[in-house]
């Protein structure tokens, strides 16, 4: 027992120690093109790479597994290297071999002042707490070793990928033109150079780059959706839909349901700014919104209600949806579980057969509670659904990829009974404008009610 303590103790002398040396002599002050910018390796339980980049605010990637996470702090505008860009615009082209060239200097200088900084770090503290030179040098070994493994877990993990499927937060959040269409990017380069000369010989401009650059336009080939659930008589989710609307030039927006609380007719003026949000909505019943709720849907302008199998074409999309077979406003009610969800699930499964052998396929499946949707694996490359207030995105055994969405009203009102306010979620989809096939997507994440943050975050099919 004494020598399991012994090692317990030296392992927590030399993480201790190798983070305390990280955080005081640890980071690197490097050039990054027309910017200086800090570099740091920092203890993390996921890995990772943060880029903040103010005050535009931060982005995230999911670069390597490695209980190491490198953090860049890009921090101050060089005058002199920005002057000589204006001055010469043609050197933009080559800015993109220069800042690859800047990183790589500046990872390699890093490793190095790491590996001193958690050697000294260890063996300082390891002096301090045993008092014999041997256990401390024992200590900085260790550490060194472990930084060693961190760098070999990074390596072999390293994703390259991960720089098409950033996290964004702050300023950078809240402009969806900063993760638009990339094809788009490499069409008007040119015209982002221009611009980049003009943006660097002020620094304030940096406040207005989302509103200054040339906005990135949807691919002719992209279709782009918009997926709410849950708003639970939020009527501040009504201006996140339409300001997402306009921002992304949505197509459809679909709701898999939970719009109301109680599914009550005096509920209903609820709904009526629908018809005005800027695209047609698409919609189907929760287990809080009742038959009233549903027929007063029926009666909005541009709005389709999905039943029973039936399908819809939505701006050349084909759409099937079943509503939720119960109907449970409040605890009084007592729910008839997911055996009821399969059935009015497989209700949905058998119109989607009946489509497809007719020749006329549906491309999106939605029912409200995930346990009727994945009855639909198989028959539709794409389900949606809600319900269950969080996000969760997998691929069914028979190829369907099933998407969940978080609460778009952020709980509702009844958000207001929690401990911490429940965030608002919701997420833009792209497709294909002939297969209809998803390409990409979008998350978008704000803060709760008396919170302001704002967080984007990019997916690709492929990646999960």
């Amino acid at each position: 027992m004494t020598a399991w303590k012994r090692a317990l103790g030296l392992i927590a002398v030399v993480l201790a120690g190798a983070w305390l040396g990280l955080l005081t002599v640890g980071d690197v002050r490097t050039p990054v093109g027309p910017m200086d910018a800090t570099m740091t390796l920092r203890p993390s339980l996921s890995g990772g790479t943060k880029i903040d980049v103010s005050p535009l605010g931060a982005l995230e990637l999911d670069s390597h597994v490695a209980p190491v996470r490198l953090d860049v702090d890009v921090d101050r505008l060089d005058p002199v290297r920005s002057r000589a860009l204006v001055e010469h615009p043609e050197r933009i082209s080559g800015l993109q071999e220069e800042i690859a060239r800047d990183v790589r200097h500046g990872t390699r200088d890093l490793a190095v002042r790491s590996c001193a900084a958690v050697v000294a770090g260890a063996t300082a503290l390891g002096l301090v707490i045993y008092r014999r030179p041997r256990r401390a040098l024992a200590a900085g070994g260790l550490a060194l070793a472990l930084l060693a493994a961190s760098g070999v877990s990074a390596f072999a993990t390293w994703n390259p990928q991960s720089v098409l499927e950033p996290r964004y937060s702050g300023l950078l959040g809240s402009a969806p033109s900063v993760v638009g269409n990339a094809r788009s990017i490499v069409t008007e380069f040119d015209v982002y150079q221009k611009e980049l000369a003009r943006l660097v010989t002020n620094v304030t401009k940096l406040y207005d780059a989302a509103s200054t650059l040339p906005a990135y336009r949807p691919d002719p080939a992209t279709m782009r959706v918009l997926h709410v659930s849950d708003i639970h008589l939020n009527p501040a989710a009504w201006h996140i839909i339409g300001s997402l609307v306009k921002q992304y030039d949505i197509d459809v927006i679909v709701d898999s349901g939970d719009t109301m609380d109680h599914g009550s007719a005096a509920e209903n003026a609820f709904l009526d700014p629908i018809p005005d949000l800027g695209a047609p909505y698409v919609w189907v019943r929760g287990n809080h919104d009742s038959p009233d709720t549903q027929a007063y849907f029926s009666r909005l302008k541009n709005v389709h209600v999905l039943d029973e199998g039936r399908p819809v074409t939505v701006a050349g999309l084909r759409v099937a949806g079943v509503g939720d077979p119960q109907f449970t406003p409040d605890r009084s009610v007592r729910a008839a579980g997911d055996s009821a969800e399969r059935v009015a699930g497989r209700r949905l499964a058998s119109a989607l057969r009946e489509q497809k052998a007719a020749g006329t396929p549906v491309d999106i499946a939605v029912a409200h509670n995930p346990v009727a949707a994945r009855e639909t694996d198989g028959l539709v490359p794409l389900a949606l659904a809600g319900h269950v207030h969080h996000r969760e995105t997998r691929v069914l055994p028979l190829g369907t990829r099933l998407k969940v969405e978080g609460s778009t009203g952020g709980g509702g009102l009844r958000a207001l009974q929690n401990r911490e306010p429940e965030k608002v979620r919701t997420s833009v989809l792209y497709l294909d404008r002939i297969t209809h096939r998803l390409q990409a997507w979008d998350e978008i994440t704000l803060g709760g009610l008396g919170l302001t943050t704002a967080e984007v975050s990019r997916h690709l099919p492929g990646s999960r």
